[in-house]
């Protein structure tokens, strides 16, 4: 067997105990908070910086003490992380459901402001189920890197990689099982992406049932947000 894939298990981050890079998640929550911002006005449900100023309250001690890898965790952390997450997302849902009112009005006067709206609520849709997805499976991202597998949460999700220590050697040495793979941010979006166009899970299944609520609360928002966005682009051609 060729050395590299001897010593999968030792070159994985899991074995280093570095934990999971922080950058991707703070980008990913500024995306979503910089779509928020430039929503227009009438979708807004609180004037236009307060939600967002929250949100980056909360944000500071979370990259305070986890500046460059996600290592330390408390109950006050956990916490603010997953408050965080639900702000975010029902500051977009509210949004969404302003959306849908404006687009069904007889009397809206910028339909295309609106369609591009409905692409900024689509997208924070998309990064704030990633997001949530990421805080909530095994117990978080520093549980899934700092924690032993036997001591983790139960799996809120099922990735092929849990599951194909018996495929072919290319496949199986990067398995969880050969080489202690573990998913990351990158892993949930796409998650959260196959789940907001495909409106039904893909080659990932949800196991608990809160991965199947949020599942199903954002494929409906996705769903919501498509035929609208269709129907009314259909109208603004004609």
């Amino acid at each position: 067997m060729p050395r590299a894939r001897a010593d999968a298990r030792l070159r994985h981050p899991r074995h280093q105990r570095r934990g999971e890079a922080r950058l991707p998640g703070v980008a990913a929550t500024l995306t979503a908070i910089a779509l928020y911002l430039f929503l227009p006005q009438q979708l807004l449900v609180a004037p236009r910086f307060v939600l967002p100023a929250l949100e980056f309250l909360l944000l500071v001690p979370l990259v305070a003490v986890n500046p460059r890898r996600l290592t330390r965790q408390t109950r006050a952390l956990r916490v603010m992380s997953l408050a965080l997450v639900a702000v975010i997302a029902a500051s977009n849902l509210l949004a969404l459901g302003t959306l849908i009112h404006e687009l069904v009005s007889a009397e809206v006067k910028d339909g295309t402001a609106l369609l591009v709206a409905s692409l900024q609520i689509w997208l924070t849709n998309i990064l704030v189920f990633g997001l949530a997805y990421w805080e909530l499976d095994r117990g978080g991202p520093v549980s899934r890197t700092q924690v032993p597998r036997e001591k983790l949460p139960l799996a809120d999700f099922r990735f092929s990689q849990d599951e194909n220590h018996d495929a072919v050697q290319e496949v199986s040495d990067g398995s969880s099982k050969s080489s202690d793979w573990v998913p990351t941010l990158m892993d949930y979006l796409y998650v959260s992406v196959t789940n907001s166009t495909a409106f039904s899970p893909t080659d990932t299944m949800p196991l608990s049932s809160r991965a199947k609520v949020l599942m199903s609360v954002q494929s409906v928002a996705a769903l919501l947000t498509s035929l609208l966005v269709i129907a009314r682009a259909v109208s603004i051609l004609h």
